[in-house]
């Protein structure tokens, strides 16, 4: 198997820390990435990515978040990938969470919580979420139902606050039907860079 290496995440804001990467790719041996969007961008700047059975423990995971409470659990998965970055970050020693103040909240919710499901149980799984109070839509891309990295489709949650973020994920994920839910609590971060008004904090977990 190849060394450890880090992994890069999905969604804006690791487009961004891809793009500062390529200032440093030469001193990066490689990287294991989330979905296809930044294997694509990781390899334009030269930085080699290696498929997750290819390589041991990860050293770090560097992502984004949709959503972090001060426990530093997560509602990640605006970007469709959900499901890759949480094996990901299983898989890794350490998760760093790059997010700008207007992400952090007490409780995770008030960003729609993404599901990935197997699209024969969509119907089964939006009632589900109604008895829980929330309201389940599909994702959709041209009108149409967004299509997952791993051909799956994506239901957005509305109407919860998600107090216990361990117990919520753990019911969830054993739903029939369900991939992954986006909610990142066995997997949270352990460090946020958080840009404020007044400068990046840097808060452990």
């Amino acid at each position: 198997m190849a060394p450890a290496v880090d992994l890069v995440g999905t969604g804006s804001t690791v487009n961004k820390f891809i793009e500062a990467l390529a200032t440093m790719k030469d001193e990066v041996p490689g990287a294991v990435s989330s979905s296809v969007a930044s294997t694509e961008r990781l390899k334009a700047i030269g930085v080699r990515v290696f498929d997750a059975n290819e390589v041991g423990e990860l050293a770090v995971y560097i992502d984004g978040a949709d959503e972090i409470d001060g426990r530093g659990h997560m509602v990640k998965g605006g970007g469709a990938a959900l499901t890759r970055e949480k094996i990901v970050a299983a898989q890794s020693r350490r998760f760093v969470c790059i997010a700008d103040d207007s992400k952090r909240v007490e409780a995770l919710g008030r960003f729609p919580i993404p599901v990935e499901v197997i699209p024969m149980a969509t119907q089964r799984l939006v009632r589900q979420f109604a008895l829980q109070g929330g309201t389940a839509k599909v994702r959709l891309k041209d009108g149409q139902p967004l299509v997952t990295d791993n051909g799956q489709h994506i239901l957005d949650v509305t109407g919860l606050q998600v107090r216990d973020p361990l117990a919520f994920e753990s019911d969830v994920n054993q739903w029939p039907g369900v991939v992954t839910v986006g909610v990142f609590a066995h997997q949270k971060a352990a460090v946020c860079l958080l840009a404020t008004a007044g400068g990046v904090q840097v808060i452990e977990y």
